[in-house]
């Protein structure tokens, strides 16, 4: 199976209360999403009784509309095996997409791992994206005191904001404007009952031309307040185009640097003797397979990346960045505050 023909898997997540299963049970009953196959711990005690309409086999059930929906009470790729398995043999619907509701303390990280680094399954799979669900009542209070949440929201590729209706307005237009500073390349929706919420979930494939334009065009302001945001933070770095090689070598020595203060990475680089770009994304220490776009979104060729991480120290990441590829990272900011200075022996650039 070609990466063409691998099913998408989109990762629904946020923290204990957010609203995920709600989510998920407005998205199961539209008729656009009927061909989805639905992986959740424990579907039968948390909100689904209501779409089951018969059992199949196992810990299977048929949803109405046609979604399938398995119970992961053990190993994902396990589950995904046996899902990937049923279809094979007919045993199920036949599903174009796979949507993964993860528990509330979850760390995405070793979800995407699995989907991207296992050679059983990426030959099925491929990883469509991160949405994560923000509740806005309690969500600042969440991000102060719950390093899940703030990987949750770090790692997206959408932040959905719930319960906007139950906030204060100030509240939740300083929930908005600290999510776009914690992760400036996902678009933060607020969903309502008048939403349409697979627009939310499950649109453009976060690889895609209209997400690149978003990177090219995204701003991220030079400071962000310690108070209100903490150590967590974006650095972008920008370029001409690199030699593929030599900005490899540069990855793989700051992953393995800092792969643990890296909560995700997103980028287009432009390579030296090719006319289209190559996305670049990750989470912590796994980079996602470099994907080659047809062509590049409207605005300057030039190499654009954004890192997503705790305490980055963003001059000491572009000086790095310049020795490996021999370019000057011609324009970027840090965003974020109460920043701790890297020690030469733990610097990419040493």
């Amino acid at each position: 199976m070609t990466l063409a023909s691998a099913t998408p898997v989109t990762l629904l997540t946020g923290f204990l209360g957010a609203g995920k299963t709600a989510l998920l049970a407005r998205l199961l009953r539209w008729p656009a999403l009927r061909d989805t196959a639905v992986l959740i711990n424990e579907f039968g005690e948390v909100g689904l009784d209501h779409l089951l309409v018969e059992p199949l086999e196992g810990e299977v059930a048929l949803l109405r509309g046609g979604c399938v929906c398995c119970s992961i009470r053990g190993d994902l790729k396990a589950a995904l095996i046996d899902l990937h398995d049923r279809r094979r043999r007919g045993l199920v619907p036949d599903f174009r997409r796979v949507v993964i509701e993860t528990t509330g303390l979850a760390d995405p990280g070793p979800s995407v791992a699995t989907l991207v680094a296992d050679p059983v399954l990426r030959h099925a799979f491929a990883m469509g994206g991160i949405v994560t669900v923000v509740d806005a009542v309690n969500g600042a209070r969440t991000l102060d005191t719950h390093e899940e949440a703030v990987r949750q929201a770090a790692a997206a590729d959408r932040l959905v904001l719930s319960k906007t209706d139950l906030a204060a307005p100030e509240a939740v237009a300083s929930l908005r404007a600290r999510l776009s500073a914690l992760n400036p390349v996902a678009p933060v929706t607020d969903l309502t009952l008048d939403d349409a919420p697979e627009a939310a979930l499950l649109t453009d494939d976060p690889t895609g031309e209209a997400t690149a334009r978003r990177w090219l065009c995204v701003e991220i302001p030079a400071e962000i307040s310690a108070a209100a945001h903490g150590p967590v933070g974006a650095v972008l770095i920008e370029s001409g185009p690199v030699d593929w090689t030599r900005f490899g070598l540069w990855l793989g020595m700051l992953l393995n640097r800092h792969g643990a203060r890296i909560l995700r990475l997103k980028g287009l680089v432009a390579i030296e003797g090719a006319a289209t770009p190559v996305v670049i994304q990750g989470v912590q220490h796994l980079v996602h397979p470099p994907r080659h776009l047809p062509e590049w979104p409207e605005g300057a060729v030039r190499t654009r990346l954004v890192l997503i991480g705790h305490d980055l120290d963003g001059a000491l990441l572009r000086r790095s960045y310049g020795a490996f590829t021999g370019t000057e990272a011609v324009t970027g900011t840090a965003a974020f505050a109460g920043r701790q200075a890297l020690t030469d022996a733990s610097a990419v650039d040493r």
